[in-house]
């Protein structure tokens, strides 16, 4: 899967959570989705478990507390996927 692809189903991911159009818009690997997107912790472990169902894979305690931007995201769901 390439990175635009990854890209364009974390935003379909995280659309129904952002809080801001504006920055959503222009989401890209350096979006951050807390200050950024102005995603809430909660909604954030929602996007989490949308992201464990999309892409059929685990994200543990360990890479949650590092998903908190778009690349970071990216990276984690490439190294599970790479895993498999």
């Amino acid at each position: 899967m390439t990175n635009d692809e990854l890209i364009a189903k974390l935003k379909t991911i995280v659309q129904p959570y952002i809080q801001d159009e504006e920055a959503f818009k222009n989401l890209n690997e350096d979006t951050d989705f807390i200050n950024d997107l102005k995603i809430n912790s909660a909604n954030l472990v929602d996007v989490i478990l949308d992201v464990e169902d999309e892409f059929d894979i685990r994200i543990e305690n360990d890479d949650m507390e590092k998903m908190i931007s778009v690349k970071a995201a990216m990276e984690i769901v490439n190294e599970k996927l790479a895993a498999k």
